[in-house]
């Protein structure tokens, strides 16, 4: 059995004791997003700022990096993405630029279990006709097996415990045909100080202030998420890590 480490919720600090033991192993504490323990307000709130976090922290650049580059470099003219668990689609968005811009088509879908971003995507996107929304769940994607091309998420694998981050890699590699793609956050003390320390001064909505702080130490070291994608057995699979503090995981589906 684990060691639980526990945050002040309040104000979103590491006990000192816990401090040493958060970086050694991935909290299992909920987030606010997972527990529901939210207003309407707080999470039209939340929306607002990850658009503009996976806009400047790098999000969207991971994934022109990586997605993008690998579309480049198969010189795909058309090509359809999965992503899982979308929030409001932002980086749909930035993959529906980018295809436009190279003339290439894109098949886009979001899939989200949350009614308020299935709701959020299409609201957001009403200039990008190729991207449609899905309400489903992770551990069940409503696909058929080779429906999407390839099958990212971003910033949504360390919601779960390992067992289940097995189960999302497995059902993301059944459903693409090339690649799937994965950007998720660096559990790195130097992340957790700073964003505790920023968060106190610029961060005001509780969702992203405290489920912020939890998130870096619900995510991953490099090695962890390598071998959580072992077990789902995907293949050629490759790591690298983005600033500021991002990992980025692609392995090929077959």
């Amino acid at each position: 059995m684990k060691d639980e480490v526990k945050t002040n919720s309040s104000s979103f600090i590491l006990h000192p004791s816990s401090f040493i033991l958060a970086f050694r192993q991935r909290s299992e504490e909920l987030e606010h997003l997972d527990k529901g323990d939210y207003t309407p307000e707080e999470y039209e709130g939340c929306l607002v700022l990850l658009r503009r976090i996976n806009r400047f922290l790098g999000d969207a650049g991971a994934l022109r990096r990586s997605l993008l580059a690998e579309v480049e470099r198969a010189d795909l003219k058309s090509f359809s993405v999965l992503d899982v668990g979308a929030g409001s689609g932002e980086l749909l968005r930035v993959i529906a630029r980018r295809a436009r811009a190279s003339g290439r088509r894109a098949r886009l879908a979001g899939l989200e279990l949350n009614a308020r971003s299935a709701r959020a995507i299409l609201e957001e996107s009403k200039d990008f006709s190729e991207i449609k929304t899905v309400r489903g769940d992770a551990l069940r994607l409503p696909f058929a097996d080779d429906c999407f091309d390839y099958v990212i998420c971003s910033l949504f694998t360390h919601h779960f415990k390992d067992p289940q981050v097995v189960a999302v890699l497995r059902e993301m590699k059944r459903v693409a045909r090339r690649k799937v793609f994965v950007i998720d956050l660096h559990r790195h003390p130097l992340a957790y100080f700073l964003y505790t320390t920023i968060g106190k001064i610029f961060l005001h909505n509780r969702l992203i202030r405290e489920d912020g702080a939890l998130s870096i130490l619900r995510s991953f070291r490099p090695e962890e998420l390598e071998q959580l994608a072992s077990q789902a057995h995907l293949q050629e699979i490759r790591l690298v890590r983005r600033f500021p503090f991002r990992l980025v995981l692609s392995g090929s589906s077959k």
